[in-house]
């Protein structure tokens, strides 16, 4: 809200004169304050305060309405920034993230310099935030909280928090308190006591967070992107604002994945390219290929599509000062080998076509039906993003079809309805075909007929009392081609079958 009333650098500048600024929101069936900025803590606010009772000490409150999707969305979007420094970043609680930053200190220095760099460049942005390093997340958390800003070698990791209270063990409220109740307020404290009685009394997890922080007990990061196989970045002096000159840098990016797919054999199937934006935004572009792609130009020309795609939607500000690209998914690229006259194979063309369009209008643009391991006819196949399904074989070898590869000898119609529609229909019993059938309220006289054939489903889906089906092809009297089935049969002291409109031939 801060940045919004006065600026993203509104902390270098100075904060205007304006009343306490505090977000209100619905707490235990009365309106309470979420959130209290430095100005209004010094006038004695508080958060969980009424918020009557903020007004009576502050009249001239500024409250606003707590908005908690947009809190996580702006949290994200710090994560997203926070991409710059590490791949490994995952968001913890309402106002916290976690950086793994394992390899990436020597970057910029080392981890001093790492979080010094952090912390300043989020108070230029406007952002009052406290971090701190050390050899697990759970001091980390506690440290930044509790401890102020630093980093924690080794050697202290286990006598810097015996001070800290028992919530810096990320504990619920109600577990706080009833800890406090019994003498245990600070972290020592629980190091002292006794274990088999803590764990009796309040359970395992005081004792796990307390190993967690210590580093007795593993606690994985869970990162809230998937990790790139591969990525190359560039860091720029200027700042990029033309899209021409950013695809000529992208290219340029992707000669360098060039060299290590081909080391790898692989191709890439899904890139991503990001761009890090003067102003912290951070902008993330994906692609997908058909294929398993690794020559510069064609990557460069995915993207080149997806900007025309987003032209509108890509806001450059005032640059981008980092760009890297990402390979998300790689694949084994067989080598092909190309005719005298250095042409593509037909089916690279239709590859090429199917990740253009894919890249400009969505995956969904291009369907491919897919047979399935069924001979339920609404079942037998699925239709599948077309860019998920391609495949380049040299002439002369079949191309292996993806699901069962069966084939089928029986006819199909060519519009299979999604679900098959009830009709009314006059046949012969038991086994005959439909003279007429009232479909869409229109009455069909049967001029020819073939069948039945008959269907039985599947018990491990539909049930074992599920009645069979008996399929007919039918032709009425103006040419028209039906593909019905009954669904039962004319038995006596039993229900009358049901008709079914399931397909139209022509």
């Amino acid at each position: 809200m801060a940045r919004r009333y006065w600026g993203a650098s509104w902390r270098s500048t100075g904060r205007p004169d304006h009343p306490p600024l505090v977000c209100t929101g619905r707490m235990k069936n009365a309106m309470r304050l979420t959130a209290v900025d430095e100005t209004g803590v010094a006038t004695g606010l508080k958060r969980g305060q009424g918020l009557a009772e903020a007004r009576a000490v502050c009249p001239a409150l500024d409250a606003v309405i707590a908005d908690e999707a947009a809190d996580r969305r702006f949290l994200e979007g710090i994560a997203d920034w926070c991409d710059r420094y590490t791949p490994l970043v995952a968001i913890e609680g309402r106002e916290g993230l976690f950086l793994d930053i394992t390899g990436c200190s020597h970057l910029l220095g080392g981890e001093e310099l790492l979080l010094r760099d952090i912390l300043k460049r989020l108070f230029e942005m406007g952002l009052d935030a406290r971090g701190a390093i050390s050899s697990t997340p759970g001091l980390s958390w506690a440290m930044a909280r509790f401890g102020g800003n630093g980093t924690v070698s080794e050697g202290h990791a286990k006598s810097v928090p015996a001070s800290f209270p028992v919530a810096a063990c990320r504990l619920p409220e109600e577990t706080v308190l009833a800890l406090r109740k019994m003498g245990l307020k600070r972290v020592g404290d629980l190091l002292a006591a006794p274990r088999a009685p803590l764990v009796r009394r309040f359970g395992p997890l005081p004792l796990l967070r307390l190993d967690q922080m210590l580093g007795r007990e593993d606690e994985p990061i869970s990162p809230r992107r998937p990790v790139a196989d591969l990525s190359v970045e560039r860091c720029l002096a200027e700042p990029l604002q033309c899209e021409e000159v950013i695809l000529q840098l992208v290219q340029r990016m992707a000669v360098t994945l060039k060299s290590e797919l081909e080391a790898r054999c692989q191709g890439g199937r899904r890139f991503e390219l990001l761009l890090f934006r003067v102003d912290g935004r951070v902008f993330r572009i994906g692609v997908g290929s058909s294929v398993p792609l690794r020559d510069p130009t064609g990557i460069a020309a995915l993207f080149s599509e997806r900007l025309v795609a987003l032209h509108d939607d890509l806001d450059t500000g005032y640059g981008f000062e980092i760009l890297r690209l990402n390979v998300l998914q790689a694949e084994t690229l067989h080598r092909m080998q190309s005719d005298f006259t250095g042409s593509a194979p037909v089916e690279t063309a239709l590859a090429t076509f199917v990740d253009q369009a894919v890249a400009r209008l969505g995956p969904d643009c291009l369907m491919r039906p897919v047979l399935q391991e069924s001979h339920v006819p609404e079942r037998a196949s699925l239709l599948l993003p077309a860019a998920d399904l391609m495949e380049i074989v040299s002439p002369g070898v079949e191309q292996r079809e993806t699901g069962t590869g069966r084939s089928t000898k029986a006819r199909r119609p060519i519009r299979l309805l999604k679900v098959p529609e009830i009709i009314e229909a006059t046949a012969e019993a038991p086994e005959g075909p439909p003279m007429s059938f009232r479909w869409r309220r229109c009455l069909h006289r049967v001029r020819r007929a073939e069948g039945p054939e008959k269907l039985a489903m599947e018990w491990w889906i539909d049930g074992e009392e599920a009645p069979a089906r008996n399929y007919f092809q039918v032709e009425d009297d103006e040419g028209h081609r039906y593909w019905l089935f009954r669904e039962g049969a004319y038995v006596s002291n039993a229900e009358m079958p049901r008709w079914f409109m399931h397909g139209v031939f022509a």
